[in-house]
């Protein structure tokens, strides 16, 4: 059983259906015992990244999600899901994350001429090998929503990058923690490829 984290924040029934395509059973929970008893974990997100961060706190769902990661399960963070995982974030004052991950998430400094909040189909360039894209053509499209992203002090863990008038980590992977700044429940063939290599990962 797949847990997808529910905190409020977050296209829960569409990742949700997007897995059960993929042939697993999903839940959207905010239960602790749930979450530890699942057999690997998503944690979606849109929002602000403080009000995210109080939202798990309020909802005691900070432990069992590391203690998750840290007993080596199987976990997808998807846009606010990413940033979540890093120390720092700077939307609307300085907000502590998670800290499964060193780096801040920052917001983009672009020509007046590209818009913030970055909206629409944008490429990932495959950085390093990574499960998660098995059998997606590397430059392929998907589906982005976000005004800030993830800047990691460790580079190893970035596995994916995208342009808009920077260059920005789009994915990265630690072991088997996974997480990346589009939404694959949003980017149609794609995004379904890559939601199966994710539940397929958890059989191997």
């Amino acid at each position: 059983m797949i847990a997808i984290i529910d905190y409020g924040m977050g296209n829960l029934r569409s990742v949700q259906k997007a897995v059960e395509r993929s042939g697993a059973e999903a839940v959207i929970t905010d239960s602790p015992d749930i979450i530890s008893a699942a057999s690997k974990i998503i944690l979606p997100g849109v929002g602000a990244f403080g009000d995210a961060v109080a939202e798990l706190e309020h909802r005691r769902l900070i432990k069992p999600i590391l203690k998750a990661i840290e007993s080596g399960k199987h976990f997808l963070g998807i846009c606010l899901g990413l940033q979540l995982l890093f120390e720092t974030g700077y939307e609307n004052g300085e907000h502590k994350g998670l800290g499964v991950f060193r780096g801040d998430v920052v917001r983009f400094e672009l020509p007046r001429e590209l818009t913030v909040p970055h909206i629409g189909w944008n490429q990932v360039r495959l950085e390093c090998p990574n499960p998660l894209f098995s059998g997606i053509a590397d430059e392929s499209y998907f589906y982005f929503v976000h005004s800030y992203y993830v800047a990691p002090r460790d580079t190893e863990i970035i596995s994916g990058t995208t342009e808009y008038g920077v260059r920005f980590c789009s994915a990265v992977r630690q072991d088997k923690v996974f997480a990346v700044q589009f939404h694959p429940e949003k980017s149609q063939a794609v995004g379904l490829k890559m939601i199966s290599n994710f539940v397929a990962a958890n059989r191997g």
